[in-house]
């Protein structure tokens, strides 16, 4: 197993006295959090249904036990969210950490073992939300009865916030939080999920904090035409019209357009790159180059071509039901990741041109995730969980990170708040192993997952405890 320094640095000399402040028995902490992970991977809160006050029960009972009040709300009484707040003296405005409860479904007969027994093996442990989002949950359950436990003194309140729904149903969850009792977390500042944090060499390389994210911002295309005996040839054929629809739509070439979290995110990667990447990541928006660059990040590495534009991507087609029929209508969905200030309906106005056919319809999908400023990357938040970052890991760069997808920070940033992502550290081989969110055999490190409790812990600390 590899050695992470992070683990004792709280009791180091480089930590801010602060941390310091509260010398914390990580080993045992750090199991009593893993516990609490494992436990709540065994809820199986798969949305849908959700059920998501199965684990809000769990928390309560928790939280109970730390001496810790908690609030209910729900939308439906099987899909509760859960608050609970530590207060401060109020001399600074609250921080507001959240995680959601509801995970996404499974194939059960794709894993090797039961998704929902939270089993512990070779150091790691697996099970359906170990990386979306129960180790947030896990995390922020542990740090909230740590600042009980040690009676940390605060000049800031600390909100907990356990939301339901985000698996795609956010009017249960954060949407009904924000609409109907957003006085009960509103807060200066919010951490979430989101980040990511890059192993190279068994050392933390970089450090990714989500200040942005994409917006879906889907559509299905409905292709008419006319119905007939599939052993006659006709130009009306739905299916034909669609798949042509499908072909200009995916191998649409959107505009290329940075902002700030993206062009400080590549000009940090330069700096710590080779000199032919470093080329590429500071010529992203050199239109003379762009079209190589992009093509070179479309085969190498896809999130960094993603990143830089609008994303088109056809997921599911539906056409046909009898193999000898020709069908009267196709449809097909195309998931597009807008960029924050992407204008959604010239960007559709768009789709309709490149597609260039009446006889295709463009549907939009409900849109459930607001557009939202990016969070700034010059302020208090910011500034602790880099400093704290690089405490940690010495030897790492911090990067703002546009997420691809999306959090239910999309919400509370539409509100104001400055929102910022965290997430565990994964080395570059269990990036791409297939055991990631949403993945078969979804899995955490033990040692990564100890460490985001930390991060988190001593990001708190620093931003929220007084003097």
């Amino acid at each position: 197993m590899r050695i992470i320094s992070g683990l004792v640095l709280l009791c180091g000399t480089a930590a801010v006295n602060a941390e310091q402040s509260y010398l914390i028995d990580w080993s045992e902490a750090g199991e009593e959090a893993v516990q609490h992970l494992v436990e709540l991977i065994q809820i199986n809160t798969t949305n849908p249904p959700g059920n998501e006050t199965l684990v809000v029960e769990y928390l309560r009972e928790e939280l109970a036990r730390e001496g810790i009040d908690s609030e209910t709300f729900a939308l439906d009484e099987s899909r509760a969210n859960l608050v609970a707040r530590i207060p401060g003296n109020g001399s600074k405005r609250p921080v507001l950490i959240m995680g959601h409860t509801d995970v996404v479904g499974v194939q059960p007969e794709k894993w090797y073992a039961d998704p929902f027994s939270g089993n512990r093996e070779d150091g790691f442990i697996y099970g359906r939300g170990t990386l979306d989002d129960k180790d947030n949950v896990a995390a922020t359950l542990m740090v909230v009865k740590l600042l009980k436990r040690y009676g940390v003194a605060l000049d800031r309140d600390i909100i907990f916030l356990a939301e339901s729904g985000e698996e795609g149903t956010p009017e249960v969850g954060i949407n009904f939080m924000v609409e109907k009792h957003f006085d009960k977390i509103d807060a200066e500042y919010a951490l979430a999920e989101g980040g990511q944090s890059v192993i190279r060499d068994d050392k933390v390389s970089t450090v990714g904090i989500e200040t942005t994210e994409k917006m879906p911002r889907r559509v299905t295309l409905v292709a008419r035409g006319k119905p007939g005996h599939g052993s006659v040839p006709t130009l009306q054929n739905a299916v034909t019209i669609l798949a042509n629809a499908i072909s200009k739509a995916g191998a649409w070439e959107t505009e290329v357009r940075l902002n700030e979290t993206t062009r400080t995110y590549f000009r940090r990667l330069a700096e710590i790159s080779a000199p032919e990447d470093a080329w590429r990541y500071l010529n992203v928006e050199n239109a003379d180059e762009s079209d190589a660059i992009q093509r070179h990040f479309l085969e190498t590495f896809p999130y960094h071509y993603s990143l830089s534009r609008t994303s088109v991507v056809p997921t599911v087609i539906d056409a046909g039901f009898r193999r000898n029929v020709i069908p009267s209508e196709a449809r097909a969905i195309i998931d597009i990741r807008m960029l924050p200030d992407e204008d959604v309906e010239k960007f559709y106005a768009k789709l309709a041109e490149v597609i260039d056919d009446p006889r295709v319809e463009i549907v939009p999908e409900h849109i459930y995730r607001p557009a939202a400023p990016p969070s700034e990357i010059d302020n208090e938040m910011f500034q602790v969980l880099e400093g704290v970052a690089l405490r940690m890991y010495p030897e790492a760069t911090v990067l703002p990170i546009m997420s691809t997808g999306a959090t239910d920070m999309a919400q509370v940033r539409a509100k104001g708040m400055q929102a910022y992502g965290i997430g565990p550290a994964r080395s570059i081989e269990e990036i791409n192993s297939g055991y990631g969110a949403h993945g078969d055999n979804e899995r955490i490190e033990e040692e990564a997952f100890v460490q985001l409790v930390q991060y988190l812990w001593n990001v708190v600390i620093e931003i929220a405890a007084s003097e």
